[in-house]
């Protein structure tokens, strides 16, 4: 849900050769180009600036109680093996965020939202899957992809054309390519870690249609306008509840 930036280490850390990599939670191939050592270092650097600017929570039992639910979480994805950080920050936007490397972090917002544990569940749990999922990876990679290409287009017109047609024809492109590619992927990535979320919610013990009703309360509290959906990083609300309550309809029954 929150965006937390995480800069290129260098591009040639970063950047290698392209690989498809097949990610068994998601049952689809992805195209990485990141690698991972360097993200994590990146990572570390975006969580490293968020405590150093962001206000950290004092409310100890809303620390224990962070703690308690994505430990849970942790545990049904698979990573208890790792060293997982937690921190609650001080902030009324309603937010989470999970970076590579095992820091999580959630708004006092956010637990102002949420109406139970399982609610706060579906919250980390969509956030962790994201994680799971290497969408910050794929993200980059198709990013970096797409920012390569078109420098190689407008370098191709600038040959041909005037600088000045070649600016526009490459600005219209990178439009374009947001439009067409970045930005629905981004949504894709939305909606998979949705149903993923919701898997690592079962396994944990906590209950799947709480998730719908989380969004049912963002939604109500949503201020302001927001774009329209083709010009959004995320879903509408509408669009995931459909999703969310279609894809819990079809999960197998837990025995009680």
């Amino acid at each position: 849900m929150r965006f937390i930036p995480i800069a290129a280490a260098g591009a040639a850390g970063v950047l290698g050769l392209a690989a498809c990599a097949y990610n068994e939670d998601l049952g689809r191939s992805q195209f990485l180009l990141v690698n991972d050592a360097a993200l994590a270092q990146s990572a570390q650097q975006a969580w490293a600036q968020t405590l150093a600017t962001s206000k950290v929570s004092n409310d100890r039992a809303a620390q224990a109680r962070v703690q308690r639910v994505a430990a849970r979480l942790v545990e049904a994805a698979g990573l208890g093996d790792r060293s997982w950080e937690y921190v609650v920050f001080e902030d009324p936007q309603a937010n989470a965020f999970v970076l590579p490397g095992g820091k999580i972090g959630v708004n006092t917002g956010m637990l102002s939202v949420v109406e139970n544990d399982d609610q706060l569940a579906a919250v980390i749990g969509h956030e962790l899957a994201h994680s799971v999922a290497n969408h910050a990876g794929e993200r980059y990679s198709q990013t970096a992809a797409t920012q390569l290409a078109l420098g190689i287009g407008q370098s191709a017109l600038g040959g041909r054309v005037g600088a000045e047609t070649a600016k526009q024809i490459s600005a219209f492109g990178g439009v374009g390519a947001q439009l067409g590619v970045l930005l629905p992927f981004s949504r894709r990535h939305e909606l998979e870690a949705d149903r993923l979320g919701v898997d690592f919610m079962a396994r944990a013990g906590y209950r799947p249609a709480e998730a719908v009703k989380l969004w049912r309360n963002m939604q109500a509290a949503s201020t302001g306008g927001r774009p329209p959906q083709l010009l959004s990083t995320h879903p509408s609300e509408a669009t995931r509840i459909a999703e969310l309550e279609r894809y819990i309809a079809g999960m197998p029954a837990r025995p009680r």
